[in-house]
């Protein structure tokens, strides 16, 4: 087993598995906290950069603040997610079925 200097450094590697990273997403989502979120979509962004970075589809951006939330305000997935969360119901993250090439 690998030995890792931190704790975000072995989050970081164990993100690169899309697996790992949909269940990291689901798990954050259902706790519902907004700063929570952003962190997570950060960190998964920075594990998928660490992933692309020597491929030619290099165009994710980890600043995700500026980008989707640029007033830091609630969007209208929170929303959405706070409903369903009244209504019973959860937002849910899986790993994209691949498209035949």
């Amino acid at each position: 087993m690998p030995t890792y200097k931190s704790y975000h450094s072995y989050l970081i590697e164990s993100l690169k598995d899309p697996l790992e990273a949909a269940a990291y997403l689901d798990a954050v989502l259902e706790g519902g906290d907004f700063e929570h979120i952003l962190l997570a979509l950060k960190n998964v962004a920075e594990a998928q950069q660490n992933i692309t970075s020597n491929s030619k589809n290099n165009n994710l951006n980890l600043d995700l603040n500026s980008q989707l939330f640029p007033n830091q305000q609630p969007s209208e997935l929170m929303t959405i997610a706070k409903l369903l969360n009244q209504l019973g119901l959860k937002l849910s993250v899986t790993v994209q079925e691949k498209q035949p090439a």
